[in-house]
């Protein structure tokens, strides 16, 4: 299966990015095909909210010129996308949120007869690390997730969430068996 990461976290060697090597380490051990994306140092502007994407359905198109067209073109063509993302402030960390933002180009005719998206029936999940407890801190993030994949008319193959993270050292083989199970499951 070809796959896709994206990591949303500015930090290289933090906790999302551990829990991810986890992950990615898992699948291509399982024999898939893993790409990985990291908007740390990427160029990702806004959404316009112009709708100029809209009209040339069947193509990703925007009048902005920087990185987000190209990650996008590597979604379209991903068998699976790994979304991951530390927890700021009850969202996703600005850049993953911006990305998100873009995928509007996506998909056509959303809550209308003939919705159609270019990643229809793709595999997607969510992995996310916090300092906090699930409950009213990281579960709305998972509520925008499920949304998201609904315009997109993807499947959600997996969400994780890795409560207690504080440092990359501290996370234990509890917590690593946690993801590979997770990644094991996504790929199934």
């Amino acid at each position: 299966m070809k796959v896709l990461t994206i990591h949303g976290g500015t930090r290289k060697n933090g906790n999302t990015a551990k829990a991810l090597g986890w992950a990615e380490e898992e699948m291509i051990r399982q024999g898939h095909s893993v790409e990985s994306v990291s908007l740390r140092s990427k160029n990702i502007k806004g959404c316009l909210a112009c709708g100029k994407c809209k009209e040339d359905a069947g193509n990703i198109g925007c009048v902005q010129k920087d990185d987000t067209v190209g990650i996008l073109e590597k979604m379209v063509q991903a068998e699976l996308v790994l979304f991951a993302s530390p927890l700021y402030f009850w969202g996703l960390t600005g850049p993953l949120k911006t990305l998100l933002d873009r995928t509007y180009s996506l998909y056509v005719n959303l809550h209308q007869p003939g919705h159609s998206s270019l990643v229809e029936g793709q595999r997607q999940a969510l992995l996310v690390t916090g300092a906090g407890p699930y409950e009213d801190n990281a579960d709305l993030v998972f509520t925008a997730f499920d949304r998201l994949r609904r315009a997109h008319l993807s499947v959600n193959v997996g969400e994780l969430f890795l409560g207690s993270c504080t440092t990359p050292e501290n996370m234990n083989a509890g917590t690593q068996e946690a993801v590979i199970s997770f990644a094991k499951k996504i790929v199934a």
